[in-house]
């Protein structure tokens, strides 16, 4: 995400109940996660590539009014959403930054945790990305970055044109520079800028053709099966044959649908 125009899912109401949704979806990860890394009352938490301010929501729960969170999205009208509902909350201690990692003038040692969640894999340089942020970082404070090793994706019973579907996102993922097998490279380049990894944890759902996790992909892959097409990551034939495979698999009791991996990543500036 260069700009909002290189906003590769798209930047609108239905993307918006999407991200909700799949929040919803993976926020007990998400959770663990923050469990893990122990963000309490009091922290200065930066929110990177926002979007609508679904996890900033929760970190400000987490910090609360003795803490603060600032969020950094390059898209104006997901800010918009989240100064929305900050103010139905009255809360005061949120900061809006319009821009990227690679644009944005942050502050000097500024935060504990600079959180990084569906983001990094669309960048062209991932390490130029995190690079920028940690000036931005205390000493002793945390990133962490939640993304895709994307390979885990699997529709059960294969067999059918969904079975493309991994080969198609990668190359998607690709049209803007990015990596839907990011996350097997961020390990080293937290070694090569000092900090300490103190977590890395794949995590993958996987359930039927009633699942939350199954609507989580239903809504990615319907929604934006035109997407991938117009950026020649698949054909319309194919995408199509997708579609078909992927709408008799929704009918059959007996599917499992396995999401991709999702990799939680912590490193903490020594």
């Amino acid at each position: 995400m260069r700009d909002e125009e290189a906003y590769i899912l798209g930047i609108n109401k239905e993307e918006l109940e999407r991200l909700r949704f799949q929040h919803g979806v993976w926020k007990k990860v998400t959770d663990d996660f923050f469990n893990r890394i122990g963000v309490a009352k009091g922290w200065k938490c930066l929110d990177v590539g926002s979007g609508p301010g679904f996890v900033a929501m929760d970190l400000r729960e987490r910090v609360g009014e003795q803490g603060s969170v600032t969020i950094l999205e390059p898209a104006q009208y997901y800010i918009d959403h989240f100064k929305q509902e900050s103010e139905k909350r009255g809360w005061t201690n949120i900061t809006f930054l319009h821009g990227t990692a690679e644009t944005a003038e942050l502050p000097k040692e500024q935060f504990d945790l600079i959180f990084v969640r569906w983001v990094i894999g669309f960048v062209p340089d991932p390490e130029k990305f995190i690079v920028n942020l940690l000036s931005s970082l205390k000493k002793g404070g945390v990133i962490a970055i939640q993304d895709y090793l994307y390979s885990g994706l699997g529709l059960y019973p294969k067999g059918g044109a969904f079975d493309h579907a991994l080969e198609m996102v990668i190359r998607h993922w690709a049209v803007s520079g990015g990596d839907a097998f990011v996350a097997a490279k961020i390990p080293a380049i937290f070694r090569k800028h000092g900090l300490e990894i103190v977590d890395y944890s794949p995590h993958c759902l996987a359930g039927g053709p009633d699942s939350d996790v199954i609507e989580w992909a239903d809504k990615f892959f319907t929604k934006h099966m035109h997407l991938m097409v117009a950026s020649g990551a698949t054909t319309k034939e194919l995408g199509d044959a997708m579609l078909e495979d992927w709408y008799a698999h929704r009918k059959n009791p007996d599917t499992i649908f396995c999401s991709p991996i999702v990799v939680d990543m912590a490193g903490r500036k020594m």
